[in-house]
């Protein structure tokens, strides 16, 4: 807990600092430690001995290792989302190229995550997605609705591509699935081979599951 002084004047802008970073390193830690590892096999008292925050304060800002876990969905979600799909899917690049730049993007942040750990972790997401779809139905359905968020800037990309003529008249939604289930299962394939080069070639083939077969 963040003890606060009552017989002298409070900075509250001082307090709500420290009260944010103590949270942000229990975030930060959990983050780091199951994406390296596993959710089962990290606990609450090295999260917080990562974190340099005791046990009584992560009960302060967390009830359970599955709302700490939650959060740290939250906040991946809105990196990814803000640094890699935002930049990759930005409506003024030609529809096709996005997805180009989105396994661009990603093949750059696995292989820095490489030269610096010496493995491919996979998808944060899928990660846990399957770690405890079986196990907890909360953790489950946030993964869930993440993937369904993130299918969204496909399946535009991909109506854009068919109003531009550069794809014909498909069914974009389930075009969006496919493609979404195919980066899912490159990141485990390039994560079981510990090679990003995966990614990069790979990649290039995610929009044949956009193109009809012939004479389909």
């Amino acid at each position: 807990m963040i003890a606060v002084a009552l017989d002298q004047p409070v900075n509250y802008d001082q307090y709500m600092e420290a009260v944010t970073d103590t949270r942000q390193r229990l975030i930060d830690s959990a983050r780091d430690l199951i994406y390296a590892r596993s959710y089962s096999d990290v606990g609450v008292q090295q999260i917080c001995d990562t974190a340099g925050v005791k046990k009584g304060s992560f009960y302060h800002f967390f009830p359970s290792k599955r709302d700490l876990t939650l959060a740290v969905l939250d906040q991946l979600h809105a990196y990814f989302k803000q640094n890699i799909i935002k930049a990759a899917f930005a409506p003024e690049i030609p529809p096709l190229e996005r997805f180009e730049r989105f396994f661009s993007a990603s093949y750059d942040f696995h292989k820095q995550l490489k030269e610096s750990t010496g493995h491919i972790m996979g998808c944060p997401f899928g990660n846990l997605g399957c770690e405890l779809s079986t196990q907890d139905e909360v953790i489950r359905a946030r993964v869930d609705s993440i993937f369904s968020d993130v299918q969204q800037p496909l399946a535009a990309a991909l109506d854009a591509a068919v109003a531009s003529g550069d794809l014909p008249a498909i069914d974009t939604a389930a075009a969006a699935r496919a493609i979404f289930a195919y980066i899912e299962g490159i990141m485990m394939y390039a994560k079981i081979r510990n090679d990003p080069e995966m990614i990069r070639d790979l990649g290039k083939r995610a929009l044949q599951l956009a193109r009809p077969a012939p004479g389909g």
